[in-house]
């Protein structure tokens, strides 16, 4: 929504989170109420509960005011909800129903998945072969490296222990459903219509007759994906039901596939208490109560690995300009191609742009539409590639009207077309699980439409779509356009050879350039500890240098550095800046920072101004004068003179630490700043060796800084 609360840099909870545990341990409270009881026993909760809403209330109107002051072309939640329009009404969001939905968003998933992982880590905990067998999949699929979006899909053990987590313990444990009419339940229970019944799912995910016998048992086996995709429809709802099922679903998952992965690949996790039983605590949603474990580091290098390790370039250059092989500028006599797309979550709206892309280089123009722009008929002499979804069975938004148009439409008006389908679904909704891809395919054949290449069902939940749709784009679409129309543009093996490239530059001097210093780029060759585990940490580094250059025995070696993430971090936090902002600063300004061009905060802060100078005796008393209380501000005046002061070493980010109140703004931050200037190491090995190899032997010096408050540190290599 283009704001973030940054909890994880803030000792105290933001005062939106607050509000949130508030208004979600009073609704539990009030839904445990009897309703004979009289108000006023409750009116100092019901004020606060009310004083939270309207906590809530206040920050989405402070976020949507903000947007609409600063538009964005972003296409985000907010963005969405503040510009879209309803596909069958034309209608928009009122502001009152967008706030209620960005506190529903805000909120969503804060309890459910922290409930779903702390539960999940009870059980592994409980179930020490469970977590060895997690442990084994995380150390032999990902192993030392980063996590990424391909590797969360290769983790089906870990998979399958969330999912049986889920149903021994629902987070959300039960839903209600209302009966549309008069009816006997099971031949036993008789039902009104207008009756309101609650699904228990505890209960009904320890069906005997679904689960057997050990259904009380924590057995991930039972939930690997072909054990899984056999089980009865309804037997497993953690995320809800219909129509309101959990939208959040897939974030929800793929955020606790990527938590449990990285705190296994991490850390060795233990029983805080080994006599522990499971506890429930409730409120909205349930989680353990009490439940405490105890982590060590696996590997103490994996934490620089994973975080902070020196990565090599494989780029020695300055500049390296990289050009497209197989442009994706279509001719403009391609033969004309429609890709029409169903979406409501934006997967196969993004499928449908990249069949787009790759289409020029097999000959084809290619036009992206939504499924519901041809609602009153398709084109006959353009072949088509249908790329839809099903939600709950039904057609997604964009693609409702041209399913109507479909299911009338006679074989007259389809006979000619020719057309491909890739369905896109998810097999956890076993019941309609492809429904919508399969009706449009087999409706359009059934009514004399040529299918050219065969529908592909991609599931979204082993992670690989893009993979799955790539690889039917090169077997069958292709090839079947070759075969139905001749052959257009390059050939399939060609186009899996080439991978579609952008037309990009890389420059590795722009930052030293701006900052006026004679740069070059070197490679990192190699990196290791040199000391023992529990000894003070001593490391080398080799470099390739760059062509041309050498050294002799004393020489230096200058090194441009960047600043601590941390310190940049308290800069951000301080100046209430986030994140993702980016300044310019003004043509002509004294400075010799870049000027007249946008550059992200981030990126100066963190190598173009040195954080950790010591702040001069002109910087304090601007500092002073920006302070609003008479006292503290005469105070700071004083201390700018002071001997003692200056040998502290007190940098501008400290002093501004020191004094909250102070409105000091990044421009004059900045100003008071000096620029980023080049550290030099004396290299360590001899040209003797290799004159091309330069390496330094360094450690990293972590000790309380002499000045700054008590638990600040300061870091330099």
């Amino acid at each position: 929504m283009g704001d973030r609360f940054n909890s994880f840099y803030h000792d105290d909870m933001h005062p939106f989170v607050k509000a949130m545990l508030g208004l979600l341990t009073g609704a539990g409270a009030r839904a445990r109420r009897p309703g004979f009881a009289p108000k006023m026993l409750y009116s100092k909760s019901n004020q606060q509960f009310h004083d939270d809403i309207d906590e809530l209330q206040t920050v989405a109107k402070q976020l949507l005011d903000e947007r609409r002051k600063h538009p964005s072309d972003k296409k985000d939640l907010l963005n969405a909800m503040i510009n879209g329009r309803d596909s069958k009404t034309g209608e928009q969001l009122p502001e009152e129903v967008i706030i209620r939905n960005m506190i529903t968003f805000l909120i969503a998933g804060h309890e459910t998945t922290s409930g779903l992982l702390s539960f999940l880590f009870y059980e592994l905990l409980s179930n020490p072969e469970a977590y060895s067998a997690a442990q084994k999949e995380v150390d032999d699929i990902i192993g030392k490296q980063k996590i990424t979006l391909d590797l969360l899909s290769k983790l089906p053990y870990i998979n399958a222990c969330l999912r049986e987590t889920l149903r021994l313990h629902p987070t959300a444990p039960g839903f209600a459903l209302t009966a549309k009419e008069d009816q006997v339940l099971g031949g036993r229970y008789k039902i009104k219509k207008g009756d309101v019944c609650v699904a228990v799912l505890p209960l009904i995910h320890r069906d005997a007759t679904v689960y057997g016998e050990d259904a009380e048992a924590f057995k991930p086996e039972r939930m690997l994906d072909e054990p899984f995709g056999k089980l009865p429809p309804h037997s497993w709802k953690p995320f809800g039901n219909g129509m309101r099922a959990c939208i959040g679903r897939p974030f929800a998952w793929q955020e606790a596939l990527l938590c449990v992965a990285t705190l296994l690949q991490t850390f060795r996790f233990r029983l805080a208490d080994p006599s522990y039983t499971l506890q429930i605590k409730t409120t909205l949603t349930i989680k353990p109560d009490n439940f405490h474990m105890k982590a060590e580091l696996r590997d103490p290098d994996m934490i620089d690995e994973l975080v902070g390790g020196i990565g090599a370039s494989s780029t020695t250059g300055h500049k390296k300009q990289h050009k497209q092989h197989n442009t994706a500028e279509a001719d403009p006599n391609a033969a004309p191609l429609l890709v029409l797309y169903g979406s409501n979550t934006g997967t196969c709206e993004a499928l449908a742009q990249s069949l787009s892309s790759s289409a020029a280089r097999h000959g084809y123009k290619a036009k992206v539409a939504t499924m519901d722009s041809l609602a009153s008929g398709m084109p006959k002499d353009i072949p088509a590639v249908i790329i839809t979804a099903s939600y709950e069975g039904q057609p997604p938004d964009n693609a409702s009207h041209f399913c109507n148009w479909l299911e009338k439409a006679d074989r007259k008006e389809l006979k000619g077309v020719r057309y491909s389908v890739f369905g896109v679904g998810n097999k956890e909704w076993a019941s309609t699980y492809q429904r919508i891809p399969t009706v449009v395919d087999s409706t359009l054949a059934e009514k004399g439409a040529e299918r050219l290449a065969d529908r592909f069902a991609a599931d979204v939940t082993d992670g690989s779509v893009f993979d799955k749709f790539d690889k039917w784009q090169d077997e069958q679409v292709w090839p079947a356009m070759s075969k139905a129309f001749g052959e257009k543009g390059s050939s399939v093996e060609q186009s899996q050879s080439d991978a579609s490239e952008l037309k990009v530059e890389i420059d590795l001097q722009s930052r030293s350039n701006l900052l006026r210093q004679n740069m070059q780029v070197a490679e990192v060759r190699d990196t290791r500890l040199l000391t023992k585990p529990g000894a003070p940490r001593k490391r080398h580094i080799a470099l390739n240098l760059p062509t041309g250059l050498t050294y002799k025995t004393g020489d230096y070696l200058a090194v441009l550095p960047h600043n601590p993430i941390e310190n940049v971090r308290r800069v951000m936090r301080r100046l209430r800046l986030p994140w993702d902002a980016t300044l310019k600063i003004e043509e002509g300004s004294a400075t010799s920072l870049p000027t007249g061009i946008a550059i992200p905060v981030y990126d100066i802060l963190s190598g173009m101004v040195e954080l950790a100078q010591s702040a001069t005796s002109r910087a304090v008393q601007i500092i002073a004068k920006t302070i609003p209380e008479e006292a503290a501000s005469k105070e700071l005046a004083y201390r700018a003179g002071d001997e003692s002061f200056q040998k502290n070493n007190i940098s501008v980010l400290d002093i501004l630490e020191e004094y909250p109140t102070a409105e000091f703004s990044i421009g004059q931050f900045l100003g008071a700043v000096p620029p980023m200037r080049v550290r030099q190491y004396s290299i360590s090995s001899s040209p003797l060796e290799k004159e091309n190899v330069a390496s330094l032997t360094w450690s990293v010096i972590d000790a309380p800084a002499k000045g700054r408050g008590e638990g600040r540190h300061f870091e330099e290599v």
